[in-house]
Parts: C-alpha cells; structure tokens; sequence
C-alpha cells in the first residue's frame, strides 16, 4: 500500500468523499497539477486495484473487460473517452488537466480537485523528512546532520521536484573531490565547443570558489590570502562574474 499523508483541509475532503464511495458503483476522478499526490492518494484508499495508465489505451480497456473496479492515471491521455462505458462499474481516474468538461461530466459522479503543494505547507515539511529519510539510506549517511530546514522548498513540479531538491543536497555532501571532477568532466565532455571554451567556462571553477570563500571568512581581504592572489585581482574577479 501506497502511503499518504496530509493536513490540508481540501485534500482530507477528497479522503472523505473517495472512502465514502468505496462500497458503491460510481466513478471519481481527481484533476490537479502533475506530481501532487493523486496517483498515491488513490492506492492507498484502494491497494489491491489494478492501475493503467491512459498512454496505453489497449490496457484499458482489456482492465475495464476483466474487471469491476480500476485506477486509470493520466486520464487526459486516453483516446476516445466519449465511448467508454462505465456502468455498474467504479473507476478512479487522475489526470493533469480536465480536457473536455462534457464528456469528464458524464463519466464520472464525483471531480476532485487535488491542491498544488504551494497550498499545502504543512505537507511539504513531511514530504521533506520523508525524502530525507529515504535519501540518507540510499546515501548510507546520518539525517540528523542535515536540518530539514536548510533544504530549499523547491515545488516548481510539486513532490517530484522537491525530492530532487532533497536528493541533491544529500548528494552534495557526499561527493568526494574525485565525484565532482567525474561530474566536470562530464559536463565539458557533452557541452565544450567554439573558440573561447577557456575564458567561458572559467566561472565553473571561480564562482563557486569565490562565493564560498566570502561566505566562509567575510571578507575579501582575508580570502585573497587564502587564494594567494592580490586583493585587486580579486575585486576584478568579483566583477567579472557579477558576484554579489
């Protein structure tokens, strides 16, 4: 079983109406932005119902020939919807976007509308821990030492983006100076080309070095000593790369 949690108020209603529902014949479909949770919040109120995705309209409809009840996901893929018949059957659907309302309208008794994750701030913060959780395992390397406060809230694509972001700070923190030159390396690899590749790719290396080093000491003086470089070439620097 999938699990799900939330302390949204919208999406607990959505709970309510599906549960509701779970012992009558009708269909339900729950539309909302991709990555929000609609796929997890449907099998963990229905675990043992068979799932097909609407990109593949064969395994629809031979899901819908053998069985009485099942999940369809990204709904608003599936062709021909207008012939699809839905008695004395219960179909849970998700979908990114309605499509056509007419024809959602006579499939489906019930609409939810699942809430992006910028109207669910408390769900972000346990989103967070639990990605946290998982990463550190993958990672094999302690949670506790990375405060679930410093990892940014990046929900451009709701969860997908924010696990990234979660991923990506864990794996920040484990590279070794070997890991980061196999990374440089295969940045160059695939994009180093033209006439000035030096002079533009040069920032890979001084921006963040120069950043860090303010962040760390605070003060350009005492970093042009830690590089050993002149404290005008570092003013230059600084310039240059429009650091703030």
């Amino acid at each position: 079983m999938d699990n799900f949690y939330t302390t949204s108020d919208a999406v607990k209603q959505i709970v309510k109406g599906l549960t509701l529902t779970k012992s009558l014949y009708v269909s339900s479909i729950v539309i909302g932005e991709p990555h929000t949770g609609k796929k997890t919040l449907l099998r963990h109120i229905f675990p043992d119902t068979p799932v097909v995705c609407g990109s593949d309209p064969e395994a629809v409809e031979k899901a819908l020939d053998q069985n009485d009840e099942i999940i369809i996901t990204r709904f608003e893929l599936l062709p021909n919807k207008e012939n699809l018949d839905f008695e004395n059957k219960r179909i849970l659907a998700t979908a990114d976007y309605i499509g056509n309302h007419n024809v959602v309208d006579s499939l489906f008794a019930f609409i939810y509308t699942m809430p992006p994750l910028s109207e669910r701030p408390d769900d972000i913060l346990y989103l967070k821990r639990r990605f946290l959780r998982e990463g550190a395992e993958i990672f094999d390397i302690d949670a506790e030492k990375f405060p679930v406060e410093e990892i940014p809230n990046d929900i451009r694509q709701n969860c997908k983006s924010l696990k990234r972001a979660v991923y990506f700070r864990l794996a920040m923190h484990t590279m070794e100076q070997e890991d980061i030159m196999k990374v440089l390396y295969r940045h160059f690899f695939d994009t180093l080309q033209g006439n000035n590749a030096y002079k533009e790719n040069i920032g890979l290396f001084e921006i963040p070095l120069i950043r860090a080093g303010l962040d760390k000491y605070g003060s350009q003086l005492k970093l042009s000593e830690i590089l050993g470089i002149n404290r005008n070439t570092l003013r230059k620097k600084i310039h240059e790369h429009r650091i703030d």
